[in-house]
């Protein structure tokens, strides 16, 4: 930021400690005044052995070449000499403030000085430099412009420590990190692989205006944390890329699965069948088990390890087959459902039961052989009873076809021709009239 004084303007300025600060105070205009840089105790910087000899001020023991006091009274004699230009300026002034000894520093070094620029560098900055820096332009009255210095210390490494070194799943782990002596305090980020954290800070001032910053983080861990980086993040206006790494170690029972080693198809009467557990965790499973639910497993069934074997399979040996695994953190199982199917009459085609190889039943997702031929048999039973019983009508309907019997031609039988049934029909003549009724 530029500050300006009337004619003067600096600049405030930001060091890290141990580096070098540049100082400049620059005049607009200059009517041939002087001018000087102080430091924040007021001090007046002297230079010696540079290629121009700038003394601006300060008692006569100063190296005896520059001022001098005439009697009591407080005039003070200030010169500029120009060893490349020999040019000297000369000003009396009556300030009994300038009555201070020069600041004789070697870190100080002289980087450009004219007639519209004092420009000073500062090595190996230390925190007791850090203050408000004076320039000053020698008229009538003296003009003042000021620098501020600020020192930044960056933190020390930080440091990460957690309440335990494993945790298991599902609980909770508290991390803390720590950021030591830094100006000013820094910020404490924390990030679990791709997932940014929210932490609890604490900020403490310790001595010499230097701060130590705490962060605190609690979250519950799954398995899927285990291995997992946790960062500590320093944010620093002094420093960049500071950070610590902590890998999360989580405990996490067992995960159990069976797999169907023998037979690749249907279980049938008189195969073998041949189960793996496969079984996975951390610590690593300390204990398989094979077991079958709600009854005893088969007295001459093999348990090998992780392995279940079984021969000479039949019906009486359905029935759901576990197997449980189980370390410090908890056990697991999981389950196999065993159907003996009849045994083939003929040689079948080998089957395999890719989706679903935790269950031998056909009615739970095992694939089922088609009996064709028993298929075709049945349709050609119906197909000919259909054919039977068509005939059969068929005989039905013709033997009754022309024969029509009503009871007004009862007794006409034996008539030559329709008019003698007629006359001859039950009730003669009288009915005639009455009911006539012919077949056609």
């Amino acid at each position: 930021m530029k500050i300006e004084g009337q004619n003067l303007a600096t600049d405030n300025v930001s060091v890290i400690e141990g580096e070098t600060a540049t100082i400049s105070c620059r005049v607009k205009n200059n009517d041939d005044s002087v001018i000087q840089l102080l430091n924040p105790n007021r001090q007046t910087i002297y230079f010696k052995d540079v290629r121009r000899l700038l003394v601006l001020w300060g008692p006569p023991s100063v190296s005896g070449i520059v001022t001098y006091q005439q009697g009591l009274s407080t005039q003070w004699h200030v010169f500029v000499y120009d060893e490349v230009n020999s040019r000297r300026h000369t000003r009396n002034y009556n300030s009994g403030c300038h009555r201070k000894k020069a600041l004789k520093d070697s870190r100080f070094q002289l980087v450009n000085f004219s007639d519209n620029e004092l420009r000073v560098s500062l090595s190996n900055v230390s925190l007791s430099d850090e203050g408000r820096f004076v320039c000053q332009l020698y008229t009538d009255p003296p003009q003042e412009a000021y620098a501020d210095l600020t020192v930044l210390v960056p933190p020390g490494s930080p440091i990460i420590e957690s309440r335990e070194d494993v945790v298991s799943e599902g609980n909770e782990t508290q991390l803390t990190c720590t950021a030591i002596g830094s100006k000013p305090a820094a910020s404490i980020r924390w990030m679990k692989g791709e997932e940014e954290l929210t932490g609890e800070t604490t900020v403490e001032e310790t001595y010499d205006r230097m701060f130590t910053v705490t962060s605190q983080v609690t979250f519950a861990v799954t398995k899927e944390d285990d291995g997992v980086p946790v960062d500590c993040i320093i944010d620093h206006p002094a420093v960049k890329d500071l950070q610590a790494q902590r890998h999360l170690e989580v405990l996490y029972k067992p995960e159990v699965k069976i797999v169907v080693t023998y037979p690749e198809g249907l279980p049938r009467e008189g195969d073998s069948l041949d189960l793996t557990c496969i079984a996975e965790g951390k610590p690593h499973p300390h204990q398989i088990n094979w077991l079958r639910v709600d009854e005893d497993v088969p007295p001459h069934a093999v348990v090998t390890g992780a392995d279940l074997y079984i021969e000479n399979l039949n019906k009486s040996y359905n029935g759901t087959y576990r197997c449980v695994a189980s370390n410090t953190v908890g056990e697991a199982y999981d389950d196999y459902t065993l159907y003996v199917y009849d045994a083939p009459t003929t040689i079948p085609t080998p089957t395999t039961n890719p989706d679903n190889m935790q269950d031998s039943r056909a009615g739970e997702g095992a694939p089922q052989k088609i009996d064709h031929a028993v298929i075709g048999g049945v349709v050609a039973v119906v197909m000919f009873a259909i054919l039977c019983a068509l005939i059969v009508l068929g005989r039905y309907f013709a033997r009754h076809k022309g024969t029509y019997f009503t009871h007004e031609a009862k007794g006409a039988d034996d008539a030559a021709d329709a008019d003698t049934a007629i006359i001859n029909a039950e009730g003669g003549h009288n009915n005639t009239d009455e009911k006539k009724e012919y077949y056609i």
